[in-house]
């Protein structure tokens, strides 16, 4: 071993089956531990098929005057709206995963754009703007009032 590239020798060859076994003890200890965490929140599909049924099974116990045909005209809107909600939920379930993605997005850009001006209202501020600089109020003694909020 004069080189330092050179490597001993081997005393016994390598389990070829190692990093599948490795991974196969990763993967049960992590499934492990998310099954002690309680259950998961599934795909926004998933989730949406779950809202769907508990609306329908909530307006389906609503008792309406009219007995029992009004009842069954209730069950048969429900039906069809299933109906032609579920196989486009079945069909694009990654459509779902984005809506909700970009809804998460969307407050995320709502909370940065009104953060200020809510930290504003708490300290009875006026809005800064032009011919408006940021203080204290003293317009109207701090009474507060209307105020036009400014997002841009």
């Amino acid at each position: 071993m004069s080189d330092h590239t050179e490597r001993p020798a081997p005393e016994a060859a390598p389990d070829p089956d190692a990093w599948e076994q490795a991974c196969a003890e990763d993967l049960a200890a992590e499934r492990a531990r998310r099954r002690a965490q309680g259950p998961q929140p599934g795909t926004a599909a998933e989730e949406l098929l779950k809202l769907v049924d508990a609306v329908a099974d909530k307006v389906s116990g609503i008792q309406l005057p009219g007995g029992g045909t009004a009842q069954g005209v209730v069950q048969q809107v429900i039906a069809q709206a299933k109906a032609a909600a579920l196989p486009v939920i079945e069909r694009n379930p990654d459509v779902f995963d984005h809506l909700a993605s970009a809804g998460s997005e969307l407050l995320a850009a709502y909370r940065a754009a009104v953060q200020g001006q809510e930290a504003r209202w708490t300290r009875d501020e006026p809005a800064p703007g032009p011919g408006r600089p940021a203080g204290p109020r003293d317009d109207d003694g701090g009474k507060g009032g209307s105020e036009r909020i400014d997002l841009d």
